[in-house]
């Protein structure tokens, strides 16, 4: 017999059908169905950019640390100078984004309406889930083409549940960087050299300084 995989409460509207989803909406942020489509996407490109930001905080000082790289500590890299000044920057990435974000607003409201190239439309995607384009760029090795329905699921689901570690882990080194000015890899070093001291409890010594 197998033990249950999510909180089974009276009232939850979730029934562990989504990728991810173990039946736990205390909140009952599920119960309204066009609502929890917006929170299903909203979680998944808040998944996606925060693996991406954890790799970009973690690999870059750690790669560092070996001597590989010589790149600044994630809190620290808005310091520095780049090709163009930070208002530039913002409103490039502004316009980029508004680009981006509409067509997946789009393709979340009207399902399957961005499947085809803007300026080549002979590329089409067919057969896609919103959230999921695949081809080439977003699906180089092909992962989401499995026929297998378990399979897919298994694998949306580790995506998941990759993602929300991720953002636990981006806001741990929100808070590291808040109170000890330094990056995750130094903290971790530091904690690794003096484990007895060096720890979440020293945060109160750090607040006052």
């Amino acid at each position: 017999m197998s033990r249950p995989i999510g909180l089974i409460v009276c009232g939850i509207p979730l029934c562990c059908s989504l990728p991810g989803d173990f039946g736990f909406d205390p909140l009952g942020l599920g119960s309204d169905p066009e609502l929890l489509k917006w929170f299903v996407q909203a979680e998944l490109v808040h998944c996606r950019w925060a693996m991406l930001g954890a790799a970009g905080i973690f690999i870059p000082e750690a790669l560092t640390k070996a001597g590989i790289l010589n790149t600044p500590s994630w809190n620290v890299a808005g310091d520095q100078q780049y090709f163009a000044d930070p208002t530039t920057l913002f409103v490039i990435e502004l316009i980029l984004f508004a680009w981006a974000e509409g067509r997946r607003w789009a393709d979340i409201v009207n399902p399957g309406c961005v499947n085809v190239d803007p300026v080549f439309p002979n590329n089409k995607l067919t057969g896609t889930d919103v959230g999921y384009p695949g081809g080439l760029w977003f699906d180089p090795l092909g992962w989401g083409q499995t026929k297998d329905a378990k399979k897919l699921k298994e694998l949306r689901t580790k995506e998941i549940k990759n993602g929300r570690l991720a953002m636990l882990a981006v806001l741990g080194a929100v808070v590291q960087a808040n109170y000890t000015h330094t990056g995750p890899i130094d903290n971790l070093l530091a904690h690794l050299a003096d484990p007895g001291h060096n720890t979440i409890f020293a945060l109160s010594n750090l607040v006052g300084k």
